[in-house]
């Protein structure tokens, strides 16, 4: 198992990851990502994570149609998503929950992690990248 480390390189690992997992499904990856690892999660937030074809239609008035689609690029992502977490934090995935917002252009990939096998608390993680 892993310990996070005070120089943040696991969360700057899966911020690139994460943008990359991203670009990887949708065509074009978030200019912006931070990661916070938690004692029981890892949150990552995302800037600027629509492409120029879904910016168009939101401001057209189908901003409900970016956000399905959104949701499906999601659940595709799923299970990578998720193994990612678990390779470089060292503990298992038992839930994931993301979600995008439209106006501002961010999202958040939210992963619960089972508890420590020791039962011990973990210490916070947090970086940055931008791209």
């Amino acid at each position: 198992m892993q310990e996070p480390d005070t120089g943040g390189r696991v969360a700057a690992a899966i911020s690139n990851a994460m943008v990359g997992l991203i670009a990887d499904t949708t065509g074009r990856g978030p200019t912006k990502a931070r990661t916070t690892i938690g004692r029981d999660h890892v949150l990552v937030m995302l800037h600027n994570t629509l492409t120029k074809g879904e910016r168009r239609l939101a401001q057209g008035g189908f901003g409900e149609d970016v956000l399905h689609v959104r949701h499906r690029f999601q659940e595709v992502m799923r299970p990578k998503a998720m193994a990612v977490i678990e390779e470089l934090v060292g503990r298992r995935v038992v839930a994931f929950m993301s979600d995008n917002h439209l106006d501002p252009d961010v999202a958040a990939e939210v992963f619960v992690l089972e508890a420590p096998v020791d039962g011990g608390a973990t210490q916070l993680e947090e970086a940055e990248t931008s791209g």
